[in-house]
């Protein structure tokens, strides 16, 4: 048996208290830097990255209780996976970019085309979107309809309401890589996705039922 000292409930309520404040702090540095423009940019940003970095750490000690104490994980959790590359990049970035790709299936296309008609009822500008076939509010096609749902709501917000749309979530993703510069306006939107670095990740979050199904096999053992 290990000597160890195993940690408690107790611990693991402080770090989930610890990691809500980590939120906070990293939220009110975001909000200050984007209510003072006038304020200097350079500490402003600094105060994000250092909140952003306390937040991580504090995100991590959680997950590490969390699973120690009650066998459990968060949805934040970045399995390990083969051939992953170390991070190779500067230790004090100047800028961040934010890959995000959401996976969804479409399973009630009815729904969909419903819930398009009734955007495009409510404001018949966003029929414009749906082209040539958008000769009834919403258009007829799915292909319509996804372009009024996706003008009309952020992608966060169509994560957290994707049953209401038909549409049934996949795998997910979330990379924050760094750069030694801010790019120049419009200098990357001809091609977003290409300059991704993995030695430039600084963090990432995965989410997909694969994981799940991994710790079930391994239950089974």
């Amino acid at each position: 048996m290990s000597d160890a000292v195993q940690p408690t409930a107790a611990e693991v309520r402080a770090a989930a208290d610890a990691l809500k404040e980590a939120i906070d702090r990293h939220l009110a540095a975001v909000e200050r830097r984007a209510a003072g423009p006038d304020a200097d940019t350079e500490t402003a940003d600094a105060a994000v990255f250092a909140a952003f970095n306390e937040m991580a750490a504090a995100g991590e000690a959680y997950d590490e209780l969390l699973y120690d104490v009650y066998d459990e994980v968060t949805p934040f959790e970045v399995p390990e996976t083969d051939g992953g590359a170390a991070y190779d990049g500067p230790d004090e970035p100047e800028a961040l970019s934010v890959f995000i790709r959401r996976d969804y299936t479409l399973v009630e296309p009815r729904r969909l085309l419903a819930q398009a008609q009734r955007i495009a009822e409510l404001d018949p500008d966003s029929a414009l979107a749906g082209g040539p076939d958008a000769d009834e509010p919403g258009g007829r096609s799915v292909q319509t309809a996804l372009g009024v749902l996706f003008g009309e709501y952020d992608p966060d917000e169509i994560a957290g309401r994707y049953k209401e749309f038909g549409l049934d979530e996949g795998d997910a993703t979330l990379w924050v890589t760094v750069g030694d510069e801010p790019a120049e306006p419009g200098e990357w939107l001809s091609a977003p996705f290409d300059s991704v670095d993995p030695e430039r990740v600084v963090c990432r979050f995965d989410i997909s039922e694969a994981f799940e199904e991994d710790d079930d096999l391994d239950s089974e053992d």
